[in-house]
């Protein structure tokens, strides 16, 4: 029987149909990929949808024999911004005053990592359907974020997805809370010369935000007659992503996470975000969540 611990998946949270089923499908994907070598696998939201953090934590302990034990949980977002650094870990937290005795290691976010630039570098191809990379502009559309270190990071992913792949140019773009927007993104990308661009969106599965990247991208080549716009699909539920959470997950075990906190706007003053230097963390409400330790885990936290 192994021995490794549980893996607990954290996802948001989204109001999207289509994103919770790919979320749940993911743990699914992860769970049977792991069988041998992880005694469970679980899946839980932060927010706006079902399972919560809460459920899937309850799972994984009514599962442990002998009394509660470790497990680790990797955050499924692909930059460490305040869901990553401080919204999970409060989840997380909270669970732990749930449960007496209970205890994780926290693995790193998703990216920026290679497999994950090739996982878009793959999307994109698709969309091209054979046209040359040469002749193509690309367009990395984040979610954006109050964090300056996770947008800064969305920049590097731009600049290395562009770095000897080929292609005419790569911009970076943000759908919500950060600017360049999106369509001042692609206006950028024409006035470099592009009449081929492809957008891609850099976010793991379906929800309100890819849907809004698309139609503003749609609305865009609307208004530019001559222009050929393309909108790839998302990183998905692939293999590659389950290998990359397996990752994560052997680096919570070993030890080596190598969290950047140089430029961490919750130790560091960076300008026009000196507020948020050792600001506490507190967990998102989900709606599914047991309060009968509410106020206990709020002293915790605070």
């Amino acid at each position: 029987m192994s021995t490794s611990p549980p893996l607990l998946l954290v996802g948001h949270g989204t109001r999207s149909d289509a994103g919770v089923a790919e979320f749940t499908r993911f743990v699914g994907q992860v769970r049977a990929r792991t069988r041998d070598r992880v005694p469970a696998v679980d899946g839980g939201f932060i927010e706006l949808a079902r399972p919560s953090v809460a459920d899937a934590v309850a799972r994984l302990a009514a599962q442990a024999s002998g009394g509660p034990q470790p497990i680790v949980a990797v955050p499924l977002v692909l930059t460490a911004a305040g869901h990553g650094k401080g919204d999970i870990p409060a989840a997380l937290a909270r669970e732990l005053v749930r449960h007496p005795g209970l205890s994780y290691r926290y693995g790193r976010p998703l990216g920026p990592h290679p497999v994950l630039q090739d996982i878009v570098a793959a999307r994109i191809d698709t969309a091209l359907a054979g046209a040359p990379r040469r002749d193509t502009h690309v367009v990395l559309a984040a979610r954006g974020s109050t964090d300056p270190d996770a947008n800064a990071e969305i920049a590097k992913v731009a600049r290395l997805l562009w770095e000897g792949r080929g292609y005419a140019g790569a911009e970076f773009c943000f759908i919500s809370l950060a600017e360049p927007s999106v369509p001042a993104a692609l206006h950028r990308a024409v006035l470099l010369g592009a009449r081929r661009i492809v957008v891609a969106p850099y976010f793991l599965f379906p929800g309100v935000l890819p849907d809004r990247v698309v139609a503003e991208a749609r609305e865009f080549a609307a208004g530019h007659r001559g222009l050929d716009v393309t909108v790839t699909g998302l990183i998905g539920s692939c293999d590659e992503l389950a290998g990359l959470v397996l990752e994560r997950y052997d680096e919570a075990l070993g030890g080596d996470i190598r969290m950047n906190c140089d430029t961490c706007a919750y130790r560091v003053a960076l300008p026009g975000f000196a507020d948020k230097v050792g600001r506490p963390q507190v967990p998102h409400f989900h709606p599914d969540d047991d309060h009968r330790h509410e106020h206990a885990a709020h002293e915790v936290l605070s």
